[in-house]
Formats: C-alpha cells, sequence, structure tokens
C-alpha cells in the first residue's frame, strides 16, 4: 500500500501546464485519499475556465500511477474557490521569479 506522505511527494512533482510551478505549490491539491491501491485527489484550479484541466489530469494520474502500490488514480474536480493565500511560500516565491505577483 502506497503512503499518503508518498502521494502528496509525487504530487509535488507535478507542474501547472500554463507555470513552472508544481501543483502542490500552487494550493491546487485540496486533498487525498488512499484506500489499499486506490488514490483519489481532490483538486481545483486557478480558474473555473482553466484550459488545462485534462493535461493536469493526465500529469497527475501519469505520475502517481509510478507509485509502487497504486491501482487506480481518481481526480476529484472540486468547485472550491482558489487564491494566492492557498500557494506555499514557495509557490508564491516561484511566481515572483517569473514575474507574476
Amino acid at each position: 500500500m502506497v503512503s499518503e506522505a508518498a502521494v502528496w511527494a509525487a504530487l509535488a512533482e507535478v507542474q501547472d501546464p500554463e507555470l513552472p510551478v508544481g501543483i502542490v505549490d500552487l494550493g491546487l491539491v485540496r486533498s487525498v485519499r488512499v484506500e489499499g491501491a486506490a488514490v483519489a485527489v481532490g483538486l481545483t484550479f486557478t480558474s473555473i475556465a482553466c484550459p488545462c484541466t485534462d493535461l493536469l489530469y493526465e500529469d497527475i494520474q501519469a505520475r502517481l500511477g509510478r507509485l509502487d502500490g497504486v491501482g487506480s488514480v481518481e481526480v476529484e474536480e472540486l468547485f472550491q474557490p482558489w487564491s494566492r493565500e492557498d500557494m506555499t511560500e514557495e509557490g508564491r516565491i516561484a511566481l515572483l521569479a517569473l514575474g507574476v505577483t
């Protein structure tokens, strides 16, 4: 069985398709649930009209699918508002380096 910590670590490697910043640091990953070999990820977006949802789903499923003990991955789209306060300090620094404030 895969641990929740291992799932979070793997998700931290998945970058937003539009910005070279990880989805965990952006605050897009809202939840992780591990039940045996099944992993469910709760995900929100910076915009309700995000054009990259399919890319994010594919990247998440591909990355988590490489973890030992993962048999299935479900990405649950959450319609939760996103704001800059959801980002980690690392995410803020990465965006500032890109000129995004």
